[in-house]
């Protein structure tokens, strides 16, 4: 047998409750320009600055507004120039006088084209962009000072990386020189700027480093490659590993910069165990990433939005599987998974393999829950699969004939009443609108069975995910209890099939799946607890250790709707048998017991919010500021 789902909540937060009162949000003004002489100067450097890569620009961008409340204008994020981005995201404001003096002292002595202004992030924080371009005669010299001995890299991205380094060292040279006097704190984050913090400590200038790793790239290369990483983690030779997998220079960068650095931090304790076995450095501070949250000031206020989004969900799914359609979207349960593409890292090899235990234990049971489980996971496609776009035009079709038959019956009900006469309801129907009726029908009828498991057509006839849902076998046959929806694109308002951006359609969905072998943090389950959808991890991410540590026991994570799964000891068999009692047991919740626990998942947002999470960056300046300056 099956144990219920664990509602009771001991313990449950206080929807006021706050965890930290560091700071108040800060609108900042584009005239402001308000440098405290007294406040040490901070920087944070950073590949994904005013542009989109990964889960770096969550955190630069949602710690902007708490960063800015306390630091003001002597706070600034440097990165590279991507025109087509910053086109979008960066505007370029006249700097103060100081500010001037350093790009002129930049490019007088360096020849490095900069750009200044302001991210069009809440907050508003400064910006310098840095033009890559226009150092790139020099990448030779960088090479050999940096990497003398090293064999021809062949790696395009090394090579950026190298040069933007090098003009950050040469920015903050700059500083050094117009502010003689000014305390400054670096804060680079990830291998990709991490030759900057080399450049800067074999410059020998005096400021305070700070390196954060949010993923050790050694260890992401061997999970994805299928190593027992965490059981076998202290066996591994990394120098030898890394050259194995043709990223020794990448992993050169990280571990030199690692241990360059004032203070090391990572996100985690999971990544600080990597960090201490592949880059031979303990992290001084764990710094977890945060988010920045919107609270409601009624509790039915996100509950209306989830309403407002599965409606959006419901019509997708209408189109989708009009012709084989036997199925009631009442009785139906949105699950989802999304993020990088990588099966075995990201856990979507348990999501399939519970999925499909989870069917059949359904049909066992004649269980009138169905479950749509979506995978929104970006790769190489060609277009939208016909199927899926004449699915939505044909709902639309026929939502537009309904329009207008219920149209023709209010106008024909108007007329008899108004006349003082019952209206005939044999003939409510006029025979034009039966005929449009019965022909909708018809073209339904005509859809091929079963839907696809995919939205668009791959380029990749083997891609690994469709070749899993295969070996598990979940078709969308109409007996199935479980159908699967493979959406291999980000999701964007304007798009044709989901028109939901990411956000709106994680309030749509019932549960967000995240059973993680390799996670370092894990943004995905962290988003769905602020938006208040109940979420499913591993004990193997950053976000799962983060939630044993801080809410306790399992019933008490559980009653506030965090499911984590225990990867680090039992078997795979045992895991994917553990997710699917979770999965099951979900199913047997009623429509106000779903509610009240995404009432209970909301409260925890506080827990994730900068204001609290922040103070972990507030700690490694600190310390930072103490070892350099001994102040």
């Amino acid at each position: 047998t099956t144990e219920p789902l664990n509602l009771t909540q001991p313990h449950m937060l206080k929807r006021n409750a706050s965890f930290s009162s560091l700071t108040h949000d800060l609108e900042v003004s584009a005239q402001q320009d308000d440098e405290k002489e007294d406040q040490a100067l901070l920087f944070e450097i950073s590949w994904e600055v005013a542009r989109k890569v990964g889960g770096i620009y969550t955190v630069m961008r949602s710690k902007a507004p708490v960063t800015v409340a306390e630091y003001g204008d002597s706070y600034a994020l440097i990165g590279p120039m991507w025109p087509h981005t910053a086109a979008l995201e960066f505007e370029e404001i006249e700097p103060s006088a100081v500010t001037a003096q350093v790009l002129n002292h930049l490019h007088t002595n360096r020849g490095v084209v900069a750009k200044f202004g302001r991210w069009l992030v809440k907050g508003y924080p400064r910006v310098f962009l840095l033009d890559v371009t226009s150092s790139r005669s020099q990448l030779t010299q960088f090479r050999n000072d940096m990497m003398p001995g090293f064999a021809p890299l062949n790696d395009s991205e090394v090579d950026e990386a190298l040069i933007f380094g090098y003009q950050v060292s040469w920015l903050l040279e700059s500083f050094c020189a117009v502010l003689p006097d000014r305390k400054i704190i670096t804060h680079f984050h990830e291998w990709l700027v991490g030759i900057g913090l080399i450049a800067v400590t074999k410059a020998k200038l005096n400021v305070a480093k700070i390196f954060t790793t949010h993923a050790t790239l050694l260890g992401r290369y061997l999970s994805a490659g299928g190593c027992d990483l965490y059981h076998n983690i202290q066996e591994f030779k990394p120098d030898t590993e890394a050259g194995n997998r043709g990223i020794y220079a990448r992993h050169w960068i990280e571990k030199e910069a690692a241990h360059a650095a004032t203070v090391f931090t990572t996100v985690s304790d999971i990544t600080g165990l990597e960090a201490q076995y592949l880059l031979h450095k303990k992290p001084d501070i764990i710094t977890p990433n945060g988010l920045e949250t919107m609270r409601f000031t009624a509790l039915h206020e996100f509950q209306n939005l989830h309403l407002k989004y599965k409606e959006v969900l419901n019509e997708f799914v209408l189109g989708h599987f009009s012709g084989s359609y036997n199925f009631n979207v009442d009785k139906t349960l949105y699950f989802f998974t999304a993020g990088r593409y990588e099966l075995f890292n990201k856990g979507v090899d348990l999501y399939l393999e519970a999925l499909a235990r989870l069917n059949h234990r359904l049909k066992e049971a004649n269980s009138d829950i169905t479950i749509v489980a979506f995978i929104i996971m970006p790769t190489a496609t060609s277009n939208y699969q016909v199927h899926s776009l004449t699915g939505q035009a044909l709902m639309k079709d026929v939502q537009k004939s309904i329009d207008q038959v219920l149209k023709n019956i209010k106008e024909s009900l108007l007329q008899s009443t108004a006349r003082g006469l019952m209206p005939d309801l044999n003939s409510i129907l006029s025979a034009e609108d039966l005929v449009n009726l019965k022909r909708r029908v018809l073209a339904v009828r005509q859809r091929p069975s079963p839907p696809p498991v995919v939205t668009h057509n791959m380029k990749n006839e083997n891609d690994e995910i469709l070749n899993y849902i295969r070996k598990v076998k979940l078709f969308n046959l109409p007996e199935d209890r479980v159908k699967i929806i493979f959406h291999p694109e980000f999701l964007t308002p304007t798009n044709p099939l989901i028109p939901l951006d990411y956000s709106d359609f994680v309030r749509g969905c019932h549960l967000g799946v995240f059973p993680s072998y390799y996670e370092p943090w894990g943004y995905t389950p962290a988003e769905c607890t602020m938006m208040g959808v109940p979420s499913v991890t591993s004990d193997q991410s950053g976000f799962g250790s983060f939630m044993i540590n801080n809410l306790g026991p399992v019933n008490e994570r559980e009653s506030n709707g965090i499911f984590i799964i225990n990867r680090q000891v039992q078997s795979a068999h045992d895991s994917i048998e553990q997710l699917t009692n979770i999965f099951y047991r979900f199913t047997l919740l009623d429509r106000r017991q779903r509610i009240e626990l995404r009432n209970r998942t909301e409260r925890l947002s506080p827990m994730l919010d900068w204001k609290n999470l922040g103070q972990y960056y507030i700690e490694s300046r600190g310390l930072a500021l103490e070892r350099v300056y001994k102040s």
